[in-house]
């Protein structure tokens, strides 16, 4: 909820928590990073589906300190499905984010 509507400094204080709370790797990978909701979306389509550059990039920021792997990154997350059969692509694209789809080819 925090990345659909772009609040970042709730976000980083989440992923503090996190981290206080000495969560391994795996655990900050699957069960925050890569969390889904009801509709199968992770933060990532959300902060997309909103138009959230900041939070795009904070979550891209957390992945490299993850140290995810380019194949989790390309299929849980650039090509993930969520909504509707929607990847953060397609929610950018339909709200209009042309900013969100740079930041994605980016």
């Amino acid at each position: 909820m925090a990345a659909g509507r772009g609040h970042v400094g709730l976000l980083d204080k989440l992923w503090e928590w996190a981290k206080e709370l000495q969560l391994k790797p795996e655990e900050l990978k699957n069960d925050v990073w890569l969390s889904k909701e009801k509709f199968d979306q992770t933060a990532w389509h959300k902060a997309a589906e909103g138009g959230h550059v900041e939070t795009l990039q904070k979550l891209w920021d957390w992945a490299k300190e993850l140290q995810l792997n380019p194949e989790d990154l390309k299929y849980e997350v650039l090509l993930s499905k969520g909504k509707f059969d929607q990847t953060s692509w397609h929610q950018a694209a339909s709200g209009g984010h042309g900013e969100i789809l740079e930041k994605l080819w980016d």
